[in-house]
């Protein structure tokens, strides 16, 4: 990335900042920036949307970790300076809130934060088999996620105002490290909700994005048709 240039917002500037936003750390050196994931696929297209020739490295994971992660990071003053006056910081956790991001970049925010911390959820509904063997459902969610109530919140909000759907907000009390619980926020989205955000999100092939994720929707649109 060109340390002197001005960050004009793009699709992959955007996707980027959605990544930093959930998987992302701003170190508090205020210089450098690292993105750590356990797919390396996803570091990759990291790397490539903002121009970068840093090393994808091993991570050494603690003894709780089921798979291995990957990190990259680089050193950047003018960037990060840019992302603190968007709304991210070191230490940001729970202390997200909303991001200064342009709403005709925001589905690629979105699609960013979704491959970071959130999840696309499909399964065959069969509990009400043993009424009538007919009752089975192809169910698809659509989940984000964050530490932060308020960026949740956030979240929630631009979607109702650009798409006009409305997800549910639900918290979980999740068991960390030691005697320590952290609340993950979660906005969850069903199926018809689901499909309509998806097609937004993935709005044209080729998109910057962790592939895994988007074969989940493709697939399933291939065999809900």
């Amino acid at each position: 990335m060109d340390k002197y240039k001005t960050y004009a917002w793009t699709p992959k500037l955007a996707y980027a900042v959605g990544l930093i936003t959930t998987d992302g750390n701003l170190s508090s050196d205020k210089r450098h920036i690292s993105l750590t994931s356990s797919d390396k696929q996803l570091l990759s297209t990291f790397r490539e949307c903002l121009n970068l020739t840093n090393k994808i490295t091993k991570n050494i994971n603690g003894s709780f970790a089921k798979r291995q992660s990957y990190r990259i990071q680089f050193g950047n003053v003018l960037f990060y300076r840019w992302l603190i006056t968007i709304g991210l910081m070191p230490r940001k956790t729970s202390r997200l809130a909303q991001i200064e991001i342009p709403d005709n970049f925001l589905r690629d925010f979105l699609r960013g934060h979704l491959d970071g911390d959130g999840s696309i959820v499909v399964y065959e509904d069969r509990y009400n088999t043993f009424k009538d063997p007919k009752y089975v459902y192809n169910r698809l969610y659509v989940n984000f996620l964050s530490a932060s109530q308020k960026h949740i919140d956030w979240i929630a909000k631009k979607v109702k105002e650009i798409l006009d759907i409305k997800g549910n907000v639900s918290f979980d009390n999740r068991k960390g490290r030691g005697k320590r619980t952290k609340t993950i926020w979660k906005l969850r989205f069903a199926k018809k909700k689901s499909l309509r955000l998806l097609s937004w999100i993935y709005y044209k092939p080729d998109l910057p994005s962790l592939k895994r994720k988007q074969e989940t929707y493709n697939n399933f649109l291939k065999f809900n048709n």
